[in-house]
């Protein structure tokens, strides 16, 4: 019995130690979990105010529509519907006996988003070897070659500066024959300037990456987007051509009186992508929002999620540099945008990627935040006459950025760091009265003060009314400041 109990004693411990280990692999290789705003230091009242921009914006019939999702830290901290995710039979918003909610899982036709896997197949294949980005696209697809194209390159493409229009001449889905006629038609395309010398969203070029994923890995791009994408990042809710048996998950698109489709659901809204049976590199993406986050994630891991390695560290850096430093404001990775105010608003830095889609769709990833920010709509439901999501993509966008600005005296440092990098504040004495300012709060918020840090936030809201009456910062870095105090506060209440 003696000799028993210091071997049971050891087993027991061998036992925990295997146990403890087993526990920190899973912990290092788990994916997003759900957590509160609290435990990724970020407030929770900005997050709460976005239910409010978005039950107006349906309200005023901006979409029908919503799902928002907000991560930070492999955190979700904020994921909710709104709306419906199908309402009207027709263009004139004729009602549906029994509309269908939004939930949290709908899926939608992501639009433009889809540029995102076209850009990250491309890159895989660059990780093989495949290619080099300044070689010819002719070199890989000969027929490309024609209309003065054979100089255009594979990045030029990635970047919207081959020269290509926004869309074809001919609208993809007049051009008679199969999908392979129709991508000949494309690939004969010719360019609106000579390549290199301006800035032109195009889904042309996106089309013609589509084809090169398609020579280069001799899969057809649904294929191998799901065999190097989405599948080893378990998307399971993310696919070009979703079957009949998910109808009744997906948003409901546009009516579509002007090629006999009727009400869009189900497929992809895209007239180009439709008629190029689903499956094209500009178009014809669904995902959910959570499936969306984790490839976010993927990309603030800089290119790895769960143990999968779906880019190499230096595929990633190509993919987040900004390659159109020749065309102010049309800041550009390849395939991500760059830098975008005009949705990301104050999330916007030099280093912050994202796009958005047609269908009403966006994503915004920080790597200096580490947060996602994701806003889906329906709001081509039942119709594309309809006004833009612009300012509601901003105002989630800046709710993302209050909740992780606002959270103390420290993070609304960095605020006015950035906003002297952006030239939102000009005045240098005015910069460091401000920075000096908050520092003193920063000091009573660790003593636990909160009496005197309210006392000293309206010191400093005096202060940011001083500076903008005498034109020191932009009436755009007043408004981020002034609510961003009024949060702050709010918090030591």
């Amino acid at each position: 019995m003696k000799k028993v109990l210091p071997l049971l004693f050891m087993f027991i411990l061998l036992f925990s130690i295997f146990i403890s280990g087993a526990a920190s692999i899973y912990a290092s290789e788990s994916g997003l979990n759900t957590s509160d705003a609290h435990d990724v230091e970020m407030l929770q009242q900005p997050l709460d105010d976005i239910d409010l921009l978005i039950e107006n914006a349906i309200s005023e019939q901006v979409m029908p529509g919503a799902v928002v999702l907000v991560a930070r830290d492999e955190q979700i901290v904020k994921h909710e519907a709104y709306g419906y995710a199908a309402r009207y039979t027709d263009g004139d918003f004729t009602e549906m006996e029994n509309p269908i909610d939004m939930q949290e899982n709908t899926i939608f036709d992501t639009a433009s988003i889809s540029k995102l896997f076209t850009a990250t197949a491309i890159m895989t294949l660059w990780d093989e070897g495949l290619f080099e980005l300044d070689d010819p696209v002719a070199l890989y697809i000969p027929e490309f070659a024609t209309n003065g194209k054979e100089d255009v390159t594979i990045k030029q493409l990635l970047t919207h500066t081959s020269g290509f229009r926004a869309s074809t001449t001919v609208p993809v889905h007049e051009i008679e024959g199969d999908r392979e006629d129709r991508l000949d038609f494309v690939l004969n395309e010719t360019l609106e300037v000579p390549p290199g010398t301006r800035y032109l969203y195009s889904d042309v070029d996106f089309i013609t990456l589509g084809v090169l994923i398609e020579r280069l890995s001799g899969q057809r791009q649904d294929e191998y987007v799901a065999a190097n994408i989405t599948e080893p990042l378990q998307m399971n809710d993310t696919m070009y051509n979703p079957p009949a048996s998910l109808k009744e998950r997906i948003a409901a698109t546009e009516y579509q009186s002007n090629v006999n489709r009727g009400l869009v659901w189900g497929s992809v809204h895209d007239e180009k992508a439709w008629a190029l049976d689903g499956v094209a590199g500009h178009a014809g993406v669904f995902s959910s929002a959570e499936d969306l986050a984790v490839f976010g994630q993927m990309m603030l891991n800089e290119g790895s999620y769960q143990g999968e390695q779906i880019l190499s560290e230096e595929a990633f850096e190509l993919i987040t540099t900004n390659w159109n430093g020749a065309f102010p404001g049309q800041d550009q990775g390849l395939g991500w945008e760059l830098n975008q105010s005009w949705y990301m608003d104050d999330l916007a830095e030099q280093n912050t990627i994202g796009h958005t889609g047609y269908t009403g769709t966006s994503i915004v990833v920080s790597p200096n935040n580490q947060s996602i920010t994701i806003l889906l709509t329906n709001r081509v439901h039942p119709t594309r006459s309809t006004v833009s999501t612009n300012p509601t993509r901003r105002m989630v966008s800046e709710k993302t950025a209050s909740a992780i600005d606002a959270w103390n005296a420290e993070s609304m440092m960095s605020l006015v760091e950035r906003l002297v990098d952006r030239g939102e504040i000009t005045d240098t004495p005015a910069t460091q009265l401000l920075l000096t300012h908050l520092s003193a709060i920063s000091h009573f918020e660790s003593l636990d003060q909160a009496q005197k840090v309210r006392k000293h936030l309206q010191g400093f809201q005096t202060l940011v009314d001083f500076y903008k009456e005498n034109n020191s910062i932009t009436d755009n870095a007043y408004e981020t400041l002034r609510t961003d105090i009024e949060y702050l506060t709010g918090k030591w209440q």
